[in-house]
């Protein structure tokens, strides 16, 4: 499999969305934090399991979406010990799966109320 050049951020959002549908994922949402002063990335996409098994699936199908139709790998995974969040970072786009109680508690979506948000539709 070979690197594809200049992948823009829009493409990496629409195959970790095309990943999380793919294992069906819950209420999935993309923040758009371009226009957000001090944010981290271009776009935050949110979504949650029904358990530890399925979230762990969905991370998988994100990476291997993500490999398979863009050529990239994530730069940082994180919670693959915890019950409540697991992160996909590529960087420009970062995947969070959570728990549903951990969703909330966390509020990822209110923390960035002011960015434009967008409900993406089960598939």
């Amino acid at each position: 499999m070979t690197k594809k050049k200049n992948v823009t951020s829009e493409a990496l959002k629409e195959a970790v969305i095309k990943g999380m549908q793919n294992l069906k994922a819950k209420d999935i949402v993309c923040i758009d934090l371009r226009n957000v002063r001090g944010a981290v990335s271009d776009f935050f996409v949110i979504a949650h399991g029904d358990s530890n098994t399925h979230m762990e699936g969905i991370s998988g199908s994100i990476y291997k979406t993500v490999l398979e139709d863009l050529g990239e790998k994530p730069w940082h995974s994180e919670g693959k010990q915890s019950t409540e969040w697991l992160l996909e970072d590529y960087v420009d786009v970062v995947a969070h799966i959570f728990q549903r109680e951990s969703r909330g508690f966390y509020d990822l979506e209110g923390l960035w109320g002011d960015a434009p948000m967008e409900k993406i539709e089960d598939n």
